[in-house]
């Protein structure tokens, strides 16, 4: 399967459930409430699938468009309602069951992100040790103390076991500026390196922390021998096999991997002449890697296919995270906090001009990213899943009409004034908030778009 399927098919079922987990919410909370549920939707447009069932007679729908889905009740305002069923109707429900109601939605991808967090943590996650590769001369890394072969074990009071916990971590402790203590084990000792964050608003304009910090995580130099490749990638495609040592690639030859897959991303969809060993004999195949967009270096190259590792090595600088069910449950409430506090504070650095806005993405980059950590294993896309559906609970809590957070918000209005607001209020709120929305949509697409093409 291409990469293109594999992202498509990839970003269909990541949306798929995390759509449905939020309907959900809105569903099960409203029944349980004694609200009527007429339709639960999955998409929008032209249904695809339609069942009706249950005693109130429920339209279950798939829908043609999957970018979201809605849960129709009954409503006063929407439709005439018989007056036996007057009750049953939404807005005939008290204040706090219209806001659990609505709430229900972004609480039930809380729920959902925690849960994956939890399994994920009792099965193992497994990841890079994170040990310094090259520093920048003259970087903050430099300046601060940093040193190549620094083992990170701890950032500020957050143990550091992999490379993605410290990354986060350094993210977080950048939006608050200021120094930083980072524990690293140098030659077998532990030393504390202030890390100079001062400049915490400048450190965000950059889509990557480590690189606007001049830190690059370490890498073997490896024998550029393949181990495995993608079945229907372009490696396959062109007779690649596992085994194979890549000796040249264009008539210039290949010593190691990182020249090789320096040579790949530089040539996307060009037909390059690759020079192998196999079985002891040389032979020549033709390759032409499939482009991709990467959000530091444009449209590259990539052909999928995997390194084969030398004996020992991949343990060695590998290291496995898993807790028991009850520590694995506190791991995941934190994880969940951690990465919500993050978004928000990102979110809120963008809003004021603070973070740079190219680290928005849309449904492009959304499904590249599902696409690439469905490919690397069930773990990595399980966590890509709470990582969105934490996104999705925040975005649908902003006080925006048109999303949960604005309807929340006129709920609060509501509480407050001891009615709701005017009709006229609530009109020029929902103008308000299709613009913001297409206003934010379009600049996630833009990104996207200018990832794509470079």
């Amino acid at each position: 399967m291409s990469s293109f399927m594999i992202s498509a098919v990839s970003f269909l079922v990541a949306i798929g459930v995390l759509i449905t987990v939020h309907e959900f919410g809105h569903y099960w909370v409203a029944r349980k409430l004694g609200v009527k549920v007429l339709r639960f939707s999955i998409g929008f447009g032209k249904p695809l699938w339609r069942r009706v069932s249950g005693p109130d007679q429920t339209e279950y729908v798939i829908a043609a468009i999957p970018l979201g889905g809605y849960v129709k009740m009954l409503d006063e305002h929407e439709e005439n309602v018989p007056p036996e069923e007057s009750h049953r109707a939404f807005n005939r429900q008290q204040l706090w069951k219209r806001t659990a109601i609505v709430a229900a939605g972004p609480v039930f991808n809380f729920l959902f992100a925690i849960l994956a967090y939890w399994m994920v943590f009792i099965g193992g996650v497994e990841g890079a040790r994170p040990v310094v590769g090259e520093v920048a001369e003259n970087s903050i890394a430099a300046l601060s103390g940093l040193q190549q072969g620094d083992e990170l074990t701890k950032v500020g009071d957050k143990q550091t076991q992999t490379w993605d916990i410290a990354t986060l971590t350094l993210l977080d402790e950048a939006m608050k500026g200021g120094r930083t203590a980072v524990q690293v084990r140098r030659e077998g000792a532990l030393r504390i390196v202030q890390l100079d964050l001062t400049r915490g608003s400048a450190l965000l304009e950059g889509t990557f922390i480590l690189e606007t910090l001049g830190i690059t995580p370490w890498r073997p130099v490896l024998p550029a021998v393949l181990d495995r490749v993608v079945s229907g990638g372009a490696a396959d495609a062109s007779g690649l096999k596992g085994g194979d040592l890549i000796l040249s690639v264009d008539d210039h030859a290949i010593s190691n991997w990182a020249e090789w897959v320096a040579y790949v991303q530089r040539h996307p969809g060009q037909r390059i002449v690759v020079g192998v060993e196999r079985d002891g004999a040389r032979i020549e195949l033709n390759l032409t890697p499939e482009p991709s967009s990467n959000e530091a270096k444009g449209t590259i190259g990539r052909i999928g296919a995997y390194v084969r590792l030398p004996e020992g090595l991949g343990e060695s600088m590998r290291t496995e995270v898993r807790y028991g069910p009850l520590d694995a449950l506190a791991e995941s409430l934190r994880k969940s906090w951690s990465m919500s506090t993050l978004m928000i504070k990102m979110l809120g650095k963008m809003i004021v001009g603070e973070a740079s806005v190219e680290n928005l993405s849309g449904p492009i980059s959304i499904a590249q990213y599902a696409g690439q950590s469905a490919s690397i294993g069930l773990v990595p896309f399980i966590m890509f899943l709470a990582v969105i559906s934490l996104s999705l609970g925040i975005i649908n809590l902003l006080p925006v009409p048109l999303l949960d957070g604005g309807h929340l918000l006129y709920y609060l209005i509501e509480a407050i004034k001891g009615g709701p607001l005017s009709e006229t209020a609530q009109a020029l709120g929902q103008r308000l908030g299709v613009a913001f929305l297409v206003v934010l949509m379009g600049l996630a697409f833009y990104n996207d778009l200018s990832r794509v093409f470079g």
